[in-house]
């Protein structure tokens, strides 16, 4: 019979809804029930892309001894990280603090009061690798419970204590040099790989807030080395494994060194940032490799990760058929047999497919050597070879298509999707791709319209459609820059003022005034052991430092003080870790570049279809302008300004209704440029960066 998890709209869950073990889901009836039994908690929590979730469930949780155990001295309750960050990042803290590494599935025993007292991720059934069975463990923290029961609770009631320690203190103040930003670029150089590029040994992850913080350190600081590490990272990262090298889009992370064999999962998250990240790679290098990742990883989101109503889903599985990672692998039989003898062996060479394989047998497409390097060991024109590889790609991939695919976790959650947003806005600008930008206005009215608690205030989540859960402080962040970024590729007023709404509500509810920096959790939100900030960098971007680059912004653009006063606080609250652990808040420090670096407004009114004005916003658009940030007025319309009234106010088109620029840097305004001028010194306007 289903469990109590039936009743839930996570695909977690209900993966797990008909296992023997009686889950509970995380509400008041089941902890409730733990108070009232006298009974410990086990507290499961993972999410559905999570392979190693997938093993503890096949392996204990559809055990019926297990099962049994668990039902004899414990509530069990069972929780989807992805569905409630909050509960995940306390829970995950005192993992972290009690065994010294932290990971899902994550497995915490709490007292009915809901204090951790014993902890670890996954367990087998039976002790195997130095691991004590799951089994052992049950026994050991029941026992420990009914025979030392004061024991136990002193130990909860201490690490909840430690829990309370802020990360944050008052009377910060925020750097006002690049110091930081140089020391940081520093500290990564001291761990950056220079044979495979990354960051640190296996496995390895893209840190893509750290790559973008590389590249403003090597840009306006002129610290070329720091560029060099970006381009060395993502060349490798592109040629790996870690990159589908047929669907387009990156896999989790990387077992090994060299980004070869992947944690097949794919992550909404890691796409969207990594699209950013290769984006601005491209803007500073101009190298064309870079922009065909964007477009495969954004054309993969569009293709297989969005939902009829415009969202976009959180994950795609690690595991099909039972098996990790067998949707993607392939052998050389395989491959001729899809494009023939003379294509197939040519695919195989490149993308090497051998008959050794370099994963359990099989093998990982990646690229060994480049195109051109192949292109000249066989005497073929690079761009005839090109042609080839696509062609075979195409075959392969629509091949691959009709293999069972891994299943997709198709919730839709706020802050997930404003990355995504803010990567389709700002490519489809860049690149001149409209489809991106289309894609990012239905998603934004999707979300904006239909993610919505019954009271009408952003949630968190949507599924099938319905909403849940409240908006957590970092879905107001990441959903606030992405509306930026749309306004910034589209001119429609609508985003900013939706931005501006949600950055009032991220002040008002979620920020620490007396440390500076956002709470995860707003009063609003369920009371939970500690209210924690939300302010360290993990795989996703820490709402502190997304809100202190989205308001930085906004308080440049619509003259807001309060909105950069919060956002220099943000910064002072983050530049006590960024001495020590700079890569712990790298997006923090993304905005102190804003604030040390200037920001410049540059303002266009002219008349929309006429040339000089079509020219003026295509130059501002073009190349590597992190700190520039364009608003356009169209001298024929009459539209209120709304939140940019005091950026507009006494602007108008030059003479004889020619295209005009104004430019502004750190609040201090130039003489405004017309025409054929304002096209020349938008151009320009690239060095002040």
């Amino acid at each position: 019979m289903p469990n109590r998890l039936a009743e839930s709209t996570s695909p977690y869950l209900l993966q797990h809804a008909t296992n023997p073990v009686e889950w509970e889901p995380w509400d008041d009836a089941s902890l409730e029930r733990s108070r009232r039994e006298d009974k410990p908690i086990f507290l499961s929590i993972g999410y559905s892309a999570c392979h190693w979730c997938h093993v503890m469930e096949h392996e204990s949780f559809l055990n019926k001894e297990i099962a049994a155990q668990l039902a004899k001295d414990f509530i069990s309750i069972k929780v989807d990280r992805e569905e409630r960050p909050d509960l995940d990042s306390v829970y995950m803290t005192a993992v972290q603090n009690l065994t010294g590494r932290g990971g899902w599935p994550m497995s915490v025993f709490l007292t009915p009061s809901l204090e951790p007292f014993f902890a670890g991720t996954y367990w087998p059934p039976e002790p195997r690798m130095g691991m004590p069975g799951f089994s052992q463990v049950l026994s050991a923290v029941a026992e420990a419970w009914r025979e030392r029961r004061d024991a136990v609770v002193t130990q909860a009631r201490e690490m909840v204590r430690s829990l309370e320690r802020p990360l944050v203190s008052p009377g910060a103040t925020m750097p006002q040099s690049d110091e930081l930003l140089v020391s940081a670029a520093t500290t990564l150089a001291r761990t950056f790989d220079r044979h495979h590029g990354g960051f640190g040994a296996a496995p390895k992850f893209p840190h893509p807030m750290d790559l973008r913080l590389l590249l403003r350190c090597g840009e306006r600081l002129g610290r070329k080395e720091d560029t060099a590490m970006v381009v060395k990272t993502l060349e490798s990262m592109a040629a790996g494994g870690i990159h589908d090298q047929l669907g387009g889009g990156f896999h989790r992370y990387s077992v090994d060194e060299r980004w070869l064999v992947p944690h097949f999962e794919k992550m909404l998250y890691d796409n969207a940032l990594l699209a950013t990240t290769y984006l601005e790679a491209f803007q500073v290098t101009g190298r064309q490799d870079f922009s065909e990742v964007v477009t495969s990883t954004l054309d993969y989101l569009l293709r297989d990760m969005t939902d009829p109503d415009g969202g976009l889903w959180s994950t795609q599985d690690a595991d099909s058929e039972g098996e990790e990672g067998i949707f993607y692998v392939w052998n050389p039989a395989n491959i001729q047999q899809v494009l023939g003898q003379e294509e197939g062996a040519m695919f195989s060479y490149l993308y090497d497919v051998t008959p050794d394989g370099n994963f359990e047998g099989q093998s990982i497409l990646n690229l060994p050597k480049t195109i051109d390097q192949v292109a000249a060991m066989r005497a073929i024109a690079p761009d005839e070879l090109r042609r080839r590889i696509e062609a075979s790609k195409k075959k392969l991939h629509h091949q691959r298509s009709l293999r069972v695919p891994p299943s997709i976790d198709d919730k839709v959650l706020v802050s997930w999707n404003g990355m995504a947003i803010d990567a389709l806005a700002r490519a489809g600008c860049s690149l001149g791709e409209e489809r991106w930008i289309n894609a990012a206005i239905r998603a934004a009215t999707f979300i904006l319209s239909s993610v919505r608690t019954p009271a009408g205030a952003l949630a968190h989540q949507w599924r099938k459609g319905k909403a849940s859960g409240l908006a957590f402080s970092d879905d107001l962040a990441c959903l606030a820059e992405g509306l930026v970024s749309l306004y910034c590729a589209t001119f429609d007023q609508r985003w900013l003022r939706q931005a501006c709404e949600l950055a009032d509500r991220l002040i008002e509810g979620f920020e620490d005034t007396a440390c500076g920096g956002f709470y995860r959790i707003s009063p609003d939100h369920e009371r939970l052991l500690i209210r924690q900030h939300d302010i360290l960098d993990n795989a996703t971007p820490s709402a502190t430092g997304t809100a202190a680059n989205v308001l930085f912004t906004l308080g440049s653009i619509t003259g807001e003080d309060r909105y950069r006063a919060s956002a220099e606080r943000a910064i002072a609250s983050s530049a006590r870790i960024a001495s020590s652990a700079p890569s712990a808040v790298s997006q923090a420090l993304l905005a102190l570049d804003l604030a040390v670096g200037g920001i410049t407004e540059a303002v266009v009114v002219g008349i929309p279809q006429a040339a000089d004005t079509i020219a003026t916003l295509a130059a501002l658009r073009n190349g590597f302008r992190p700190r520039v940030v364009v608003a356009f007025r169209s001298s024929l319309s009459e539209e209120d300004a709304g939140p940019l009234t005091k950026l507009f106010e006494g602007r108008s088109a030059g003479p004889q209704g020619t295209v005009a620029l104004y430019e502004c840097h750190n609040r201090v305004c130039l003489q405004p440029r017309y025409g054929v001028d304002a096209v020349t010194r938008a151009q320009q306007l690239g060095l002040l960066q």
